[in-house]
């Protein structure tokens, strides 16, 4: 593993929700007895932290944050060459299955690709390699796509473990084939990390974001704490930091 990957995967462990805030409140515990005004701010924060991520007003706020939400021009897809679906894990040893199937980001991509591929008729490409001892994800969409959705697959890209190398081997497929311009399925929250990857990739991207998030103010259960509003807010703090990242070069 190379150094940023290694520094990827700490920060995803440690500093994200609910490491994160759970990790600098045990740091404040701790400290209770040696530094009792600093361990009391630190698992203030911590625990405050938590709770305010774990409410649906805030995890939608900074998904609308995080994310592109505007909905896929028909108008534009006229000038694209191919629909690339981005995979996003998969779900193991589904019994009910009989092995590895389509995790519920992976399910949703390829749901929303797979409309897509109807509407406007374009080849389709799946990029998404393997994890540990999974099969490559692009193969079980590939097998999802054309058994449950009816929707042929042209190319399987099986290789790729990031985002930038769903980029990069994507681009070693299309561009030698003319191309360059590309139907691009991902959430709406993973937009733009994907989005500037493929282009520095040199293809040019046309978004379709799915799952387009709106603010939650409904009613009082958007200020009530729930375990779906903290993986919200996960998603949404990892892509806000991964861009950050890509655009500073790491």
């Amino acid at each position: 593993m190379s150094f940023v990957a290694a520094l990827k995967a700490a920060f995803k462990a440690l500093v994200l929700p609910p490491a994160g805030p759970l990790l600098l409140a045990a740091i404040g515990l701790a400290l209770w007895h040696r530094r009792p005004r600093l361990a009391r701010a630190l698992a203030a924060i911590g625990v405050g932290a938590l709770l305010l991520l774990s409410l649906p007003v805030v995890s939608s706020a900074l998904l609308l944050a995080a994310s592109d939400t505007r909905v896929l021009d028909p108008g534009a897809v006229r000038d694209a060459q191919a629909i690339v679906i981005l995979s996003g894990g998969l779900r193991r040893d589904a019994p009910e299955y009989g092995g590895d199937t389509l995790g519920r980001l992976s399910l949703e991509r390829t749901r929303y690709g797979a409309k897509v591929a109807r509407e406007t008729g374009l080849p389709v490409l799946v990029t998404g390699g393997p994890y540990g001892r999974t099969p490559p994800e692009g193969r079980v969409m590939r097998d999802a796509l054309e058994r449950e959705f009816g929707v042929r697959v042209r190319w399987v890209e099986d290789r790729a473990r990031t985002t930038r190398e769903n980029a990069q081997f994507t681009a070693q497929i299309l561009r030698p084939l003319g191309i360059e311009r590309v139907v691009l399925v991902v959430h709406a929250f993973d937009v733009r990390r994907a989005r500037l990857e493929f282009e520095r990739a040199g293809l040019s991207v046309l978004p379709a974001p799915t799952v387009i998030p709106r603010l939650a103010v409904a009613g009082i259960a958007d200020f009530v704490p729930s375990a779906a509003a903290l993986q919200f807010s996960y998603y949404a703090l990892y892509e806000l930091f991964g861009y950050a990242g890509v655009r500073l070069g790491l």
